[in-house]
């Protein structure tokens, strides 16, 4: 089902008719939308201030915490749509996972899932377990008005990855090892994080968020074959859960050239691409009937005003013939931007594509 076909009949809400939405439903926009990924975040001094002394798995579950920070790059850069401030572990971390988010590392697990009697971790996700995501969606949504609101998830892959590994990995032996040398447990643990993830999409959703992101970072260190044997079923299963709302689904990896028409194929109505493929050339990869998203290096902001105005209409003009096109970032804004850079990028672009 697609995001046109899946809103038949759905009522119109304050958001429906933004340009960030009718650019995922591949529909004339009034000027190209942007948002950047970690828009809300370390870049930000405001952000720093209001984190200040707070562990990060603890701002994720307080709502009054989490409305202030989705709406901070909002306010400062005008972007066209806010995305929900959390973490990808925090639905592992709801039902109980032994995790934490170390300052400087990242996600670590006290208990990495390597065999079969490990999967009795994974439990259900249930609203009431992340009933602090309902309560912050809901302020966040009265403050956004006509501004829609992303919802995100990590991808089964991406969390499984963490969880067999322990913590980051830049190799995934583990994971991989595990994917290639008992593919029944694999395909059993993806399969509850696709449940997991699912359950949490759902939340947000029916909660208020008008899109959905599912972030399979760490999935381009796959080969083609291995994703679409060992990880597309179960993205597949996510976008399937929840396509009968009709917000869009948006699917996002890095260094995911080679797997771009497959991440198509999974569900997403909207393919995120990294800085690496140019847009032109994602779309022929992709294929018809999906918008893209993307895709300015990020590093490129640390450069001057002209080399960033520059790359940006490098990005437009590969965008140009596109069905849709959401302007974004690569990959997530890097913590030592200067806020400003984004501020004015994102002028730049709604004054280029003015129509």
């Amino acid at each position: 089902m697609s995001v046109n076909e899946s809103t038949a009949g759905r009522q119109p809400t304050a958001t429906y008719d933004s340009p960030f939405l009718k650019a995922c439903r591949r529909e004339p926009v009034p000027h190209t939308p942007v948002w950047f990924m970690r828009q809300a975040g370390r870049s930000l001094p405001e952000y720093r201030k209001v984190r200040e002394g707070i562990p990060m798995l603890e701002s994720c579950m307080r709502p009054e915490l989490v409305t202030e920070i989705t709406l901070q790059p909002v306010r400062r850069h005008n972007v066209d749509a806010a995305i929900y401030f959390s973490d990808i572990v925090v639905p592992l971390k709801a039902i109980g996972i032994d995790l934490d988010i170390k300052p400087g590392v990242g996600p670590v697990v006290e208990h990495p899932i390597r065999t079969r009697a490990d999967l009795a971790q994974l439990r259900d996700l249930t609203p009431e377990d992340v009933s602090y995501v309902t309560e912050a969606i809901g302020l966040l949504t009265r403050e956004l008005g006509s501004t829609p609101l992303i919802g995100f998830a990590g991808a089964p892959f991406t969390l499984a990855s963490y969880l067999v590994e322990g913590g980051p990995s830049r190799t995934y032996e583990n994971a991989k090892a595990m994917m290639y040398g008992d593919p029944e447990l694999w395909a059993e643990l993806l399969d509850r994080l696709a449940d997991i993830t699912a359950a949490f999409l759902k939340v947000q959703i029916e909660a208020g968020a008008s899109a959905v992101q599912l972030f399979d970072s760490w999935v381009g260190a796959l080969a083609p074959a291995d994703y679409r044997r060992s990880v597309m079923p179960a993205s597949a299963k996510v976008f399937d859960a929840v396509a009968g709302y009709g917000v869009p689904r948006i699917h996002f990896g890095v260094g995911t050239g080679e797997l771009l028409k497959l991440m198509g194929e999974a569900g997403a109505d909207v393919v995120g691409v990294d800085w690496r493929v140019p847009l032109d050339e994602a779309a022929r990869r992709v294929g018809p009937g999906k918008a893209l998203q993307g895709n300015l290096d990020p590093t490129v902001l640390f450069s001057s005003t002209e080399a960033v105005e520059t790359k940006t209409r490098e990005v437009l003009q590969a965008a140009a013939g596109l069905e849709g096109h959401v302007f974004n970032l690569g990959h997530g804004v890097m913590p030592s931007t200067d806020p400003d850079a984004l501020t004015r990028l994102v002028e730049y672009v709604h004054t280029q594509t003015a129509r």
